[in-house]
């Protein structure tokens, strides 16, 4: 083993045509969260052809692939997602979806690319002296019990020991090839909250015979903003939307009920409480106030992505020596997007990062497209960060 020399991205040339393949085959043949066996046996069949101990159906069609080498004592863990979207792709592109309403809107089929390029690079160059955890993880877009709850349930890292665990993400609107971090809270908690009003239903005409439910629907989205202007912090970083409000099927009836579905995002444990707090009193309030009832329906989903400030710091003096110091953002803001590896970030030290996917449309747009300029990117990537953090000193 060579101390003094880890990959770099000419070292991964001759891998790109492959990968591309392999991502684009992935892109035209999409499977949802916990749908993903097509996939899974893609994965395992090359990280065994590889020489990697595989270990398949962890938490689902989660895939594990182990390489041990040398007389090291450390251990990576390094991950990738597999699963689609339920998206009508309208790239264009010849490799498009074949799955009616399904695609990789997000390029989870790129992150799963990559992270087997890395894989090959290290089998061959076998340039480490430890053990390489390459984690394949199923159904991270399903919003709550996901394949990183599921896997950890099967007690992930007692199978599979990690001293760390490090994961990315690609990121549109910023060049291929620029690497971007945050230490601390980087990715938002993402709670969805489901809220039906119960009113009493009649004729149009007679409005005053009624309590409608599609009025006080109306006027509660208006009034559940005023939890972010008025009860956070404005140092504090929150989002309430409500995405969908559905009530009636006549111009000429007043309905029984309206139904809101809501996701509500933070960066902080005691603001996530808050804004739960403040939702379930308005919302009852608010109805009650105009003679109706609310049904709240309350979904914890994935907690706030917290990145450690060691592992940090070692992910991006890697990225640094990879693709140079301009190349790199050390401070990106907070992004109220969310992502299970928080789950995983609360059991082992690590680091979640962003890759540049140039001028793409943005994540899950029907016309988004993973970039394969990236692919040299991320596979050289993982391949230098999992050397260097098991060199042999």
């Amino acid at each position: 083993m060579n101390n003094k020399s880890f990959c770099t991205i000419a070292d991964v040339a001759d891998l790109i045509p492959g990968l591309r393949e392999v991502r684009q085959h992935l892109h035209q043949n999409p499977e949802l969260s916990n749908e993903e066996s097509d996939t899974a046996a893609l994965v395992a069949e090359k990280l065994q052809s590889l020489g990697f101990k595989v270990t398949s159906s962890v938490g689902g069609h989660g895939v594990i692939g182990s390489m041990t080498l040398g007389t090291g004592k450390r251990s990576i863990g390094i991950r990738a997602d597999m699963d689609a979207l339920p998206i009508t792709e309208l790239t264009g592109v010849s490799y498009a979806s074949q799955s009616p309403g399904k695609m990789h809107a997000c390029g989870h089929d790129g992150h799963t690319a990559m992270l087997l390029g890395a894989a090959e690079q290290l089998a061959r160059s076998k340039n480490f002296s430890g053990t390489v955890n390459l984690i394949f993880q199923p159904a991270e877009e399903i919003g709550f019990n996901s394949g990183a709850e599921r896997m950890l349930a099967e007690q992930l890292f007692e199978r599979f020991p990690c001293d760390a665990v490090y994961g990315l993400h690609n990121h549109p609107g910023y060049p291929v090839g620029k690497m971007m971090f945050r230490s601390g809270p980087f990715m938002a908690a993402c709670d969805t909250v489901n809220i039906t009003i119960h009113g009493k239903g009649g004729h149009a005409a007679r409005p005053h015979m009624t309590v409608d439910p599609i009025l006080v629907a109306s006027s509660l989205v208006v009034a559940l903003q005023s939890i972010i202007s008025r009860n956070i912090d404005p140092n504090e970083t929150a989002v309430v939307t409500i995405g969908s409000l559905h009530s009636g099927h006549a111009a000429n009836v007043i309905p029984e009920t309206a139904c809101l579905e809501m996701s509500v995002r933070s960066f902080d444990s005691g603001v996530r409480k808050i804004l739960e707090d403040r939702i379930r009193t308005l919302v009852s309030n608010h109805a009650a106030g105009y003679g109706a009832r609310a049904e709240i329906e309350y979904v914890p989903g994935y907690p706030v992505l917290v990145n450690h400030d060691k592992e940090t710091a070692f992910a991006l003096e890697v990225a640094k020596e990879l693709v140079g110091e301009e190349n790199v953002v050390e401070n990106l803001a907070p992004i109220s997007g969310s992502e299970d590896f928080a789950y995983f970030l609360q059991q082992k030290p690590g680091c979640f990062l962003r890759l540049g996917n140039g001028d793409s449309a943005v994540l899950h747009n029907p016309a988004y497209n993973f970039n394969d300029e990236s692919l040299s990117f991320g596979a050289a990537y993982w391949a230098r960060l999992a050397e260097r953090y098991l060199a042999d000193e």
